[in-house]
């Protein structure tokens, strides 16, 4: 059985910063790529920041680039998510998912299978 477990999420200033974690189990980690989704109320799930299986490209939505660092650790079958300059507008439930991907990266959530709970993210202006 698939598991999809992150953390990490909290209560922050803006200006302040938070990692993410996220590990999974019943899969080879390895063998997908991974990505950071986040939906907030009344919104649709958006991708913010996606990563090769290799670890060789990543993707950023506009939103988060130069703010956000998506990196993982095959090793430790953990991806993270560095996210520095909060702002208001990056609160959100925030969810890791796991996708079959050798290639292509896309980083919308119809391509990926495995998804954790999500970890909720407020930014307090």
């Amino acid at each position: 059985q698939v598991q999809v477990v992150e953390s990490g999420g909290g209560l922050v200033q803006a200006g302040g910063s938070l990692r993410l974690s996220c590990t999974t189990s019943g899969l080879t980690f390895g063998h997908y790529a991974m990505g950071w989704f986040r939906q907030a109320p009344g919104k649709e799930r958006e991708g913010i920041s996606c990563i090769k299986w290799s670890g060789s490209a990543t993707v950023y939505a506009d939103s988060v680039k130069g703010r956000f660092t998506i990196s993982r650790d095959n090793a430790k079958n953990t991806l993270y998510l560095q996210m520095n300059s909060l702002k208001p507008e990056d609160t959100a439930m925030y969810y890791c998912a796991a996708g079959a991907m050798w290639s292509a990266l896309p980083c919308r959530p119809s391509s990926y299978n495995y998804w954790g709970q999500g970890t909720q993210v407020t930014v307090s202006a």
